[in-house]
């Protein structure tokens, strides 16, 4: 059941069939229930008009063996006395329940001295709500029965209306008229209903199952196409995007921008191992070298050169790592960290360089932080003449540190370039003098997982100037940007 019932288009159908045959049980119940009202209402109508002829002629002095009301082959009537005791009733009724007598036979008619009581004795009886001879009381009270006449039983709406004689007091007339059309209106309604909701269920069905199939076409092919590419591992690859402004249409344009994404990053990916086992390549080769003319003569040994071919390894490796960290998504510590304190830290030891700090705290990874300063330092003592000049600053709810240089800058158009990884904008360079072109790669990556920029720019002394934002310790850095 659960797997018949598993896809989305199953329980869209059932969930539609199911509300539909909610909502027309409910309508045929209401409707079933207003037309056996409706006819109940008129056939309590037609019973009370019956009761009211009747009670016109008894109020008119009409004898009771020749009331017109009694011969109605369809209506049966009785007539009672205040003590229930039955005067007149329909020929051929044989059986009848529900009008508070069942007696079908009349009382023997009294005497004439017994007939007639003392009219003062009757004035005295008279409450309130008496009524005065030949006056027929208004309105009239409703029961459900049977009646059985000349051998058929039947339902009956009974109509209960009171009359004041002149000569025998009050009497009760009952008359009632068929319920037949009532419950045969109403079995039709319900056999057709019967017949109908299935049919009409039938066609919801078929058509939620046609339309949802439809509307689910387009993430069919959207599935499958991600299917192909999960298998061909071809992120060059998109899924068809429908050419419609619905909820489909977007999810298939995200999901071709989450490709494009992904695409772009296992390209970045791809390129970084190449370029860094380009660069590991070249100090690894070198000192095998130095390591294999050792073996063969150690007089020839360059101990110097392969402890610097040691150390370039082991920062490069130590770069590599921080890289890779840095691309997991690794959260900065949230320690404060006084820049202008980590400012005079890095620049301590180093000739040429003055720094101008005030204190600031950011919060962050203090290790991470004074990496990006080291290497923003080592830049700038790389292409400087003789000054270097450090500023720590508060400007508006952000820390800014400046490292500016009084060498030839960077040009415009590489202002960007410099931060992409292993780029060296001086081809001529050596990659010993040079780096392996990740120092400001890292800078910025670092700045960026702190919530804030790292740019270059033009220094006042016409060198290279490149600022550090951070936010200050305490506001909200809001998303890292990737």
């Amino acid at each position: 059941m659960s797997r018949l019932f598993g896809s989305v288009r199953s329980r869209a159908t059932l969930g539609a069939t199911l509300v539909v045959a909610v909502a027309l049980v409910a309508a045929g119940t209401a409707l079933l229930l207003s037309l056996r009202a409706n006819l109940t209402g008129e056939a309590g109508t037609r019973a009370e008009r019956s009761a009211q002829a009747v009670a016109s002629e008894l109020a008119a002095r009409t004898p009771l063996d020749k009331l017109s009301g009694l011969d109605a082959e369809d209506t049966p009537v009785q007539i009672v006395d205040e003590d229930g005791v039955l005067l007149a009733a329909s020929e051929d009724l044989e059986r009848i329940s529900g009008t508070g007598t069942s007696e079908v036979t009349p009382a023997p008619a009294p005497s004439d001295e017994d007939d007639r009581d003392d009219p003062d004795d009757r004035d005295d009886d008279r409450d309130d709500d008496s009524l005065d001879p030949g006056e027929i009381a208004p309105g009239a009270s409703y029961t459900n029965g049977t009646a059985t006449i000349d051998g058929d039983t039947e339902d009956y709406r009974f109509a209960a209306v009171e009359v004041e004689t002149p000569d025998r007091g009050r009497l009760t007339v009952h008359a009632g008229a068929p319920l037949a059309a009532e419950h045969s209106a109403v079995g039709t309604a319900l056999t057709a209903m019967l017949i109908g909701f299935p049919l009409l269920l039938g066609v919801v069905a078929a058509v939620t199952w046609l339309v949802t199939g439809r509307a689910l076409r387009p993430v069919e092919g959207i599935r499958r196409e991600m299917a192909a590419i999960t298998a061909s591992e071809d992120l060059r690859r998109r899924v068809p995007e429908p050419a419609t402004h619905d909820e489909v249409a977007r999810l298939a344009r995200t999901t071709n921008a989450t490709l494009a994404a992904l695409e772009a990053s296992v390209e970045r990916q791809r390129a970084f191992v190449a370029d860094a086992s380009h660069e590991l390549r070249s100090p690894i080769a070198s000192l095998r070298t130095q390591l294999e003319v050792a073996a063969a003569h150690p007089e020839l040994l360059d101990l110097d050169g392969a402890v610097e071919d040691t150390v370039r390894l082991q920062n490069l490796a130590a770069d590599l790592l921080l890289l890779a960290r840095l691309d997991t998504g690794e959260r900065p510590a949230g320690t404060r960290v006084d820049l202008a304190a980590l400012a005079r830290e890095a620049a301590a030891g180093r000739e040429g360089v003055t720094v101008e700090a005030e204190p600031v705290e950011v919060s962050g990874s203090r290790g991470q932080l004074s990496r990006v300063l080291a290497n923003l330092l080592d830049n700038a003592e790389r292409h400087a003449r003789e000054r270097i000049t450090v500023t720590v600053r508060r400007e508006g709810g952000a820390a800014v540190v400046g490292v500016a240089d009084d060498g030839e800058g960077v040009a415009e158009a590489d202002r960007e370039r410099i931060f992409e990884r292993f780029v060296r904008l001086d081809a001529a360079r050596s990659r010993d003098d040079g780096g392996a072109g990740l120092g400001l790669a890292i800078a910025r990556d670092v700045a960026v997982r702190h919530g804030g920029t790292l740019t270059a720019g033009a220094a006042p002394a016409g060198g290279a100037l490149f600022e550090l934002r951070l936010p200050l310790a305490g506001a909200d850095r809001g998303t890292p940007r990737a």
